[in-house]
């Protein structure tokens, strides 16, 4: 990398980790094989569907969090990316940042030293799924106008673009199939949720954190809630990921598991649920003499898509727990602000809470 990553620009106390973490475990593991031998689509009262659906609710009742194997998504499309990725990273700074981000797109490669007030120790680089997106043009109440923001590809390495947009379809195909599952666990019809991704804004990041010679001092990404409907993430065997216990409040480091994808509940689930299910904040620690890297598919909605609880599960006894809001303004007002690193709180989900 460069300079940025000295001892120096280690100096945020409010990021410091805690030193009390769990030994590494799992978070549950759930097979989804069922889905190919039962497909959703051809019974979804089959005993393994049903089994694998009240797995899937336990899961995102009790922890936020869970693995999945036997996913169908082939090896060699997440290999192809992980290697593009190293390339990448691996080049000199300079060449990099030829695709960097800026306020205006979001998408393209970011590392410490290009932001304001960074607290991440990592670089990265963020495309979406269908090359361009389209997202408001700024978080403003009232905002009409919108923005067309496309991907930026290095030259190289030669087919990152090729093996980024691959695998991105591949697991694109994968989370329409936890959203149908996730749908179920509620006592909805399986595509009851699909609609709303119809012009999808999900996007892609592929994350890499150096060695860090104060690991106890940065974190690799602060603690935090994903605002998606749900996360995708592969990880490759250097663990760093801690989630948040719910039952005690403690920090969790996540042991990987080869060829597994962990899932992670986001904002959009909790808001559509009607707190059923609640986010679960995590973050990501550093290794100081080990580099780290991993690759977040991030599952959005149409930037159009207008977020409440979903109608079927409120009722005289379970009222609306959320106003409605602009899940676009929303998005951009998070881009806006991560970008800048400003001094105030971001926009949160429970700004939208009602007051029953």
């Amino acid at each position: 990398m460069g300079s940025e990553f000295g001892p120096a620009f280690i100096q945020k106390p409010d990021h410091r980790p805690k030193p009390n973490i769990s030994d590494v475990e799992s978070i549950p593991i759930i097979d989804l094989s069922p889905l190919f031998t039962a497909p959703i689509t051809a019974g979804d009262n089959t005993l393994p569907i049903r089994t694998l659906v009240a797995e899937i609710e336990a899961a995102c009742r009790e922890v936020g969090f869970f693995q999945v194997i036997n996913h169908g998504v082939p090896i060699e499309l997440l290999e192809r990316v992980q290697s593009a990725a190293r390339e990448f990273f691996a080049l000199p700074t300079e060449e990099k940042r030829r695709v960097r981000r800026n306020e205006e797109n979001f998408l393209g490669y970011y590392d410490m030293e290009n932001t304001k007030n960074v607290r991440d120790w990592k670089e990265v680089f963020d495309f979406c799924v269908n090359d361009v997106m389209t997202v408001p043009a700024s978080g403003e109440i009232g905002e009409t106008r919108i923005q067309e923001i496309w991907n930026r590809w290095p030259e190289y390495p030669e087919n990152m673009r090729d093996a980024c947009m691959n695998y991105s379809k591949a697991i694109e195909d994968l989370s329409f199939k936890l959203l149908e599952l996730v749908a179920m666990t509620l006592n909805l019809p399986a595509k009851r949720l699909n609609g709303y991704f119809k012009d999808s804004i999900s996007r892609i990041r592929l994350n890499h954190y150096p060695p860090c010679p104060s690991p106890d001092l940065a974190l690799g990404v602060g603690p935090h809630k994903d605002q998606g409907a749900f996360t995708v993430l592969a990880q490759d065997n250097v663990s760093g990921l801690d989630v948040k216990r719910k039952s005690d409040g403690q920090w969790v480091r996540v042991k990987p598991v080869p060829d597994s994808y962990i899932i992670n509940i986001g904002d959009l689930i909790q808001v559509w649920s009607n707190d059923k299910y609640e986010s679960t904040e995590h973050r990501v620690s550093l290794n100081s003499d080990k580099e780290r890297f991993s690759i977040p598919f991030f599952f959005y909605p149409a930037h159009y898509t207008i977020m409440k609880p979903i109608g079927e599960l409120v009722t005289e006894d379970n009222p609306a727990k959320y106003n409605e809001f602009s899940w676009g303004r929303f998005f951009r007002s998070r881009r806006s602000s991560n970008f800048q690193k400003m001094r105030v709180e971001n926009l949160q989900i429970y700004h939208f809470r009602k007051n029953n």
